[in-house]
């Protein structure tokens, strides 16, 4: 009896270990080999598909040697920001297939099928999920929620950066800037590593506007996302086995989840006085600002429309990042630019003083920065702060164009490949040339409308736009009026990839004030 009792425990191991490994087997070799000989039959090529790493080992080695050294001050940026999809692009063509792991991607640069993936009314194409480091700084959140729950966290972002309630918000901005500007007058005359300040600019305005704070009060926060970055691209090109994370954290996982917990913990303590405020009858609300808004869905009178803390502390999290991380680094190429082509740094200038003179901005002067507008267009186009918009198909096979995609292929569309390409922008795609967008936007793009997307496109756009141009506005005005400024001795040219594209070692800048200037 004991005997058969053995015999039927070491069968019943033995089958779940091979059930295990025929399983496991399935995942990392049969399942990639059949996607990538799937996309070839429809004439869909790439490099081949390498056991468990994929391409990723090639990604990170290619990336390494290219942000060894700076380059030329020229905008030529896609080998440095993005070495193997420029490599890839000229070998398998516009489309191909690149491999994460045994994650198959579809990388995409052919503006129709751009058009029907953001366009994307039959949902095909949900937003691909985060993992690992980067799911701990977005979540749930509006970047990456489906459904319900992106629904009504787009309601209130929507409410809560349009329109008035947008308007609104422009002193703040100017405050910020003024705080700013009080700080450079110690630099004038002298180099100055600006892309720190405006990094602290742009915190400070999401602070105050978003959330009621201050830089001083958020920083904390600012911090701790930034470590969770320094994670996320120590970890970026690393692969593991499905599952193993779970089972052996290494010492970066176990820093990634104690910054989760601060963080939420932090959140927690911001949402809990709104509340007690309000119910100790020390405000009329929770607050009109982004996070009054969120904390006012919480305690909705009806139960379908509310969300959860969880919920509110993603959209904390996810705003906090996004909403100054991305106009930072527009700030900082802009002034790159400016500095670089001095002409239109002297034609934004003289606009400036044309409609605001030596006062501060105003809301109503804002739409009449023309040269202003098509400035910021043409660094968006040629430095984009996003890098990727990505997408992912899920259960079943779907079409896109003339292909068929299997199911769980990631679509990706590397937005600065898109905006360096000849075939819609010409031969002088990586030159600097505001005049491209001197009639707006859609004239710059009406042949090749999916050419463009620093915001993205479709019902996803970034609901922080037109919060982002105010900012970026607001600030270049207020550093116009006060300062021209040229490149320091000491910049080198370096973009590079860290989850936007930014200076990788800092913007040097060399103020010099302006205190004769007439309108």
């Amino acid at each position: 009896m004991k005997m058969n009792i053995n015999i039927y425990v070491s069968t019943f191991v033995f089958g779940c270990l091979l059930f295990g490994t025929i399983k496991l087997f399935i995942k990392l070799w049969w399942t990639p080999i059949r996607i990538q000989r799937f996309m070839r039959s429809q004439g869909i090529q790439g490099p081949s598909y390498n056991f468990i790493q994929g391409n990723a080992r090639e990604m990170h080695t290619r990336r390494t040697h290219a942000i060894a050294t700076p380059i030329d001050l020229s905008h030529r940026i896609l080998p440095r920001v993005l070495p193997h999809t420029h490599s890839w692009l000229h070998r398998y063509g516009r489309n191909f297939i690149q491999w994460f792991g045994v994650e198959a991607q579809l990388i995409i640069t052919d503006p129709e099928m751009i058009r029907e993936v953001l366009h994307d009314r039959q949902k095909k194409f949900p937003k691909a999920k985060l993992h690992g480091f980067l799911n701990k700084i977005f979540g749930n959140g509006l970047v990456t929620a489906e459904g319900e729950t992106w629904a009504k966290s787009r309601k209130i972002a929507n409410f809560a950066f349009h329109g008035d309630t947008l308007k609104n918000m422009i002193p703040a901005m100017i405050g910020c800037a003024e705080t700013m500007m009080e700080e450079w007058k110690h630099y004038e005359g002298k180099e100055l590593d600006v892309f720190q300040h405006l990094k602290v600019y742009t915190s400070d305005v999401i602070s105050h506007t978003a959330f009621g704070s201050s830089y001083e009060q958020g920083k904390n926060i600012f911090q701790m996302l930034q470590n969770l970055c320094e994670l996320i691209i120590r970890n970026g090109f690393k692969i593991r086995l499905p599952g193993i994370r779970k089972i052996f954290k290494s010492k970066d996982d176990v820093e990634g989840e104690r910054l989760e917990k601060r963080m939420k913990d932090c959140f927690m303590e911001v949402i809990k006085s709104r509340e007690e405020k309000f119910i100790n009858g020390e405000a009329d609300g929770y607050g009109n600002d982004f996070l009054g808004l969120l904390v006012k869905a919480k305690n909705d009178p009806e139960e379908s429309q509310r969300i959860s803390v969880d919920d509110i502390v993603d959209e904390c999290k996810t705003f906090y990042f996004a909403g100054h991380e991305t106009t930072s680094v527009l700030l900082a190429w802009t002034m790159f630019l400016l500095a670089l082509h001095k002409q239109w740094q002297d034609q934004a200038r003289d606009e400036v003083f044309k409609v605001f003179g030596d006062k501060n901005p105003t809301s109503e002067g804002l739409p009449k920065l023309k040269t202003m507008t098509m400035i910021l267009y043409e660094c968006l186009r040629l430095y984009p702060p996003a890098m990727t918009v990505g997408r992912q198909v899920m259960e079943k096979e779907v079409r896109l164009g003339s292909l068929v995609l299997p199911a769980t292929i990631r679509v990706t569309i590397p937005t600065a490949a898109v905006h360096h390409d000849t075939a819609y922008w010409g031969e002088d795609a990586s030159e600097f040339k505001p005049e491209r967008f001197a009639e707006g936007v859609a004239k710059a793009i009406e042949r090749n409308s999916a050419a463009y997307l620093p915001f993205g496109l479709g019902g996803r756009s970034c609901v922080g736009m037109n919060f982002a141009m105010k900012e970026a506005k607001i600030g270049m005005s207020m550093i116009l009026q006060r300062y021209s400024f040229t490149l320091s001795p000491a910049y080198a040219h370096s973009p590079v990839q860290f989850l936007t594209i930014c200076p990788q070692h800092g913007l040097q800048l060399i103020l010099h004030s302006i205190s004769d200037h007439t309108a």
